[in-house]
């Protein structure tokens, strides 16, 4: 049976509307949040809650670039967690079950059981252990490398940049016994030189944050979901990232 990459390459000369990729980080306390990526667990249920009032639902990158693939999906969201925060398994879980939504959590297999240490205005917050990622992927969570050690891959050199892509994945897999396909990358800095060296790893698709003129499967925009985005936000957001982004091939 093909993967969601296979298929998605035999349209990769067509172009379709660029799909909604929401970027999550931690899921847990607000209250000493200086970079503005934690959403509380209340704040993340009235989220998945608006999406599905709207007959959206939230999937993983994987199902999503499958759906795509297909003709289908539309109504589909990607939901993505960066970073690997071991707020994942006690808050996100639980809430992406109970709304019937699935997700992408991108993690960093030599921080495993560390913290968020590139983060220098702190909080420090604990990132899952390798148990808590496998816990994750047997709940149908898709498990994507956020590199090794969360690095601007843009400075990166040629050796470390092998390493941060094509070891982590390795790593990854060896890790969940599954492939790999997905890959994000940190600060959401890329760049050419990058975007092949994660393609000539394996991944099957990448998402950025603002890859400007970048498109592609390697190169998918997503938009920043944080504790302030109620239901106008979050519509705005909806409908604008459509219409500021140019079409990607091969969706």
């Amino acid at each position: 049976m093909p993967s969601s990459i296979e298929s998605a390459e035999k349209v990769k000369n067509l172009a379709g509307p660029v799909p909604w990729v929401a970027m999550y980080h931690s899921v847990g306390d607000c209250s000493d949040d200086p970079y503005r990526v934690t959403v509380s667990p209340d704040r993340l249920a009235a989220q998945l809650s608006w999406l599905r009032r709207r007959r959206l639902r939230g999937v993983s990158v994987a199902e999503l670039l499958a759906a795509r693939a297909r003709g289908e999906g539309r109504r589909l969201v990607g939901l993505t967690f960066d970073d690997g925060y071991a707020d994942f398994l006690d808050h996100a879980l639980p809430l992406l079950d109970r709304w019937g939504c699935g997700a992408t959590l991108f993690v960093l297999p030599r921080r495993l059981g560390s913290d968020n240490r590139w983060d220098s205005l702190g909080p420090s917050k604990p990132l899952l252990t390798a148990e808590g990622v496998r816990r994750a992927a047997a709940a149908g969570v898709e498990i994507g490398s956020h590199g090794l050690t969360h690095v601007d891959l843009t400075k990166a050199d040629a050796d470390t940049l092998r390493a941060e892509t094509a070891d982590s994945r390795a790593l990854l897999e060896e890790l969940i016994q599954a492939p790999v396909d997905g890959f994000c990358y940190p600060y959401g800095t890329v760049d050419q030189r990058v975007i092949d060296a994660v393609r000539d790893a394996g991944y099957g698709y990448a998402c950025a944050i603002d890859p400007g003129d970048l498109t592609g499967l390697h190169t998918l925009p997503r938009v920043h979901i944080g504790q302030n985005d109620r239901a106008l936000r979050l519509f705005l957001k909806y409908r604008l990232h459509r219409l500021r982004r140019r079409p990607v091939k091969g969706l």
